[in-house]
């Protein structure tokens, strides 16, 4: 991932937790591009979590969440949606979790043509923008056309 210049690149409180081991993850890379990505749309005091997970237990997630069973590439947990959080997240710069599954990003990198760590940050842009309460099913195009944005400037 390229160097955020201009930005503020403290990945303070985005805390990075990786359940696999199968890929090398650059921890610090992921939190500045979220922190980054959070400034960019002004909520630089917003914190997430981000954790890379295995296909099997994204697989889980998604069929316990969803309601499909099979595994996708991230699922973003936002606690303002639900109030299944609030006794515990109820801290409002603490949007949500986000995790991704290993797995699938390297198929899907595979199939693009890219590098596991830029579709690492292709990801955690798009979770991240989820989180902040983006839905590109529902916005017509905008979050979508801000993930481009954030991709040629922060990718």
């Amino acid at each position: 991932m390229r160097k955020i210049i201009g930005r503020s690149t403290s990945s303070s409180e985005i805390e990075v937790i990786n359940r696999q081991r199968l890929y090398r993850i650059d921890k610090k890379s992921a939190a500045r591009l979220s922190r980054a990505t959070l400034d960019r749309i002004g909520q630089g005091g917003a914190v997430v979590t981000i954790a890379f997970i295995r296909d099997h237990e994204m697989r889980r997630l998604n069929r316990d969440y969803r309601g499909i069973d099979k595994p996708t590439d991230v699922l973003s947990f936002a606690y303002h949606e639900s109030d299944q959080f609030s006794a515990w997240g109820s801290e409002a710069d603490h949007l949500g979790d986000l995790v991704i599954a290993v797995d699938t990003a390297a198929d899907q990198a595979r199939l693009e043509g890219l590098t596991f760590d830029r579709i690492i940050g292709h990801l955690v842009i798009h979770g991240t923008l989820h989180l902040a309460g983006y839905d590109h099913e529902t916005d017509n195009g905008q979050m979508r056309r801000l993930e481009r944005v954030l991709r040629k400037e922060f990718l």
